[in-house]
């Protein structure tokens, strides 16, 4: 054996060191964190390996279909509401309806009826038990049809095992993924679990990302440390995702951020790049992360520049994945794309609108023509502001009448006969033009748009198109930073990486924790190499504290 085949021997070995102490120990429940491309899920296939009636939860909806494939046979993959909606189903015996806006609905009544901003997701989150007002949350809820929320139904279950322990399903082996995404209400719903069942956790508080949920790293930290001896500690520190230079940036990166006091209470854990033959070659050929400053339109034709020389350079099939700081800059760098001839993009782009809009109404009354929450959402729409807060009112009065039953009748044949649109759509029936034109400009849909968008569709895929044809079939995903969560490419490309976008607090020198992991969870996406692109003059902060020498400035 060579110095080279022993030096990737002992990097097996050492690795493997690793996955035996997770599964060779004898503690009940475990907690393992694990950086970017560290091998997570290889250990939960050896963790479920040989067991039945496992579960494993994660609260990222991107990586519910992935672990499902790679755990198939082994294990239930369910998100946490979905499984909530499961257990509720099984504990009330009747079907449980989900309508993830409802929160945002209820909240709106309240501001009408009671004359106060509530944020009930907020309460939910952070198991606010006794708060008054979710008395008048859950008198609101079941006028509207016994809907749920996402944040509701996760917490109507957890009330529902507090008091019923004895209902806690039982599980061989429960696997928790992406930990520190997890607020308290979600982090009371695995400590019921455990009571039954052993648990595993994993995530990276450097990876933490969803604050906007009441999510706290700090329930990782707290179970990862000495004070929580419930759990025993491991971690996975060696990255076979990454090119070295990536693994050291993002070193780097934490460094900087823990020297100027940010990562507070930060778990000390390492991170490594694995030693690996392939890895080491591509490590070889993409020694630097690649710095390039560009006006905003010309980022696509930056993107094609480099797409094509890593075709020549490649020879072969690759992905790309472009990571952008806003959905605004997503939208024009796809188009950019797509006008340069690339046809195989995947747009990734999350729907952060929590209002309901007028189509959200129309889906809930085709198939509930009676539906008190489709119709309160519908005659949003149709009443002046005056008539709308009056009908809430109605309804909040004891034995109030169905919202149908309330509402003016011209209004309702109104609705009804756009609902015979929508249903004649939804069964592929002949329907009227005028008619068809009507519902989708009331819904916000440019019938004119939609007509120009397939014509234009339509002439580029039988003429001629711009652009090299070898790079058109070139898988390329382009999302947002939080969206980008359970992704990975050999290339990636993160657009407008500039201050002004990247370090979110109006004073740009006041970084916060949140900064930093956007950053990292974008830095080590990729596989081979990554491109930063700035669209403004001065260089990012974040550029600044990786090292100059794993920088090349083009």
């Amino acid at each position: 054996m060579s110095d080279t085949d022993d030096k990737y021997a002992k990097a097996i070995i050492e690795r493997q060191k690793y996955i035996d102490a997770i599964l060779s120990s004898t503690s009940r429940n475990k907690i393992v964190v694990a950086g970017p491309g560290t091998g997570k899920t290889y250990l939960f296939k050896e963790v479920l390996k040989g067991r039945t009636n496992t579960l494993t939860l994660t609260f990222v909806n991107a990586l519910v279909e992935d672990l499902s494939l790679e755990l198939y046979g082994l294990s239930e993959v369910r998100t946490l509401h979905s499984f909530a909606r499961s257990e509720l189903g099984k504990a009330t015996g009747n079907e449980v309806k989900l309508f993830p806006k409802l929160p945002q609905v209820i909240g709106e009544d309240a501001k009408i009826l009671l004359g106060k901003e509530i944020n009930f997701d907020h309460i939910f989150h952070n198991r606010d038990d006794s708060n008054e007002d979710i008395e008048f949350y859950k008198k609101r809820k079941n006028y509207y049809d016994k809907h749920y929320g996402y944040s509701d139904v996760i917490f109507a279950i957890v009330k529902h095992f507090e008091s019923k322990k004895d209902k806690i399903p039982t599980y061989k082996q429960v696997v928790v993924d992406e930990f520190q995404d997890f607020n308290k209400l979600e982090v009371s719903l695995i400590e019921l679990l455990s009571e039954k069942s052993p648990v595993l956790l994993a995530g990276d508080d450097d990876q933490a990302l969803y604050a906007f949920k009441s999510a706290s790293a700090e329930h990782i930290r707290n179970k990862h440390s000495d004070t929580c001896p419930d759990y025993a500690s491991f971690s996975l520190p060696y990255c076979s995702r990454c090119a070295r230079v990536i693994v050291e940036s993002a070193n780097d990166i934490i460094s900087m951020a823990t020297k100027n006091g940010l990562l507070s209470g930060r778990i000390n854990k390492p991170y490594q790049y694995f030693e690996e033959e392939k890895k080491d070659k591509e490590s070889e050929q993409n020694p630097k992360i690649v710095y390039n400053q560009s006006f905003a339109k010309q980022i696509p034709w930056f993107i094609q520049q480099r797409i094509g020389e890593i075709a020549e350079e490649v020879k072969g099939p690759f992905s790309v994945l472009i990571i952008s700081p806003t959905k605004k800059h997503l939208k024009a760098i796809v188009e950019g794309l797509r006008g340069k001839g690339f046809g195989n993009i995947e747009h990734y782009e999350k729907n952060d609108n929590n209002e309901p809009v007028l189509l959200d109404g129309f889906k809930i009354l085709l198939s509930d023509e009676k539906s008190n929450l489709g119709w309160r959402i519908v005659s949003k729409f149709f009443l002046s502001k005056k008539d709308f807060d009056e009908l809430l009112k109605e309804t909040n009065q004891d034995s109030a009448k169905l919202v149908c039953e309330i509402i003016d009748k011209k209004i309702k044949k109104s609705v009804d006969e756009m609902l015979k649109i929508c249903r004649g759509a939804r069964d592929g029936k002949n329907i009227d033009e005028k008619k068809l034109g009507e519902v989708l400009k009331k819904v916000g849909s440019s019938p004119h748009e939609i007509s120009k968008t397939f014509l234009k569709d339509e002439i580029d895929s039988s003429s001629m198109r711009g652009g090299n044809p070898g790079l058109r079939k070139i898988p390329i995903k382009a999302t947002t930073i939080q969206s980008s969560k359970g992704l990975a490419a050999e290339y990636v490309f993160i657009t407008n990486f500039d201050d002004q976008y990247f370090v979110k607090n109006k004073d740009k020198k006041k970084i916060s924790d949140q900064d930093v992991c956007n950053f990292l969870v974008a830095l080590t996406r990729a596989r081979r190499k990554i491109f930063l692109i700035s669209s403004a003059k001065k260089e990012p902060t974040f550029l600044k504290w990786i090292d100059a020498s794993r920088i090349e400035k083009i």
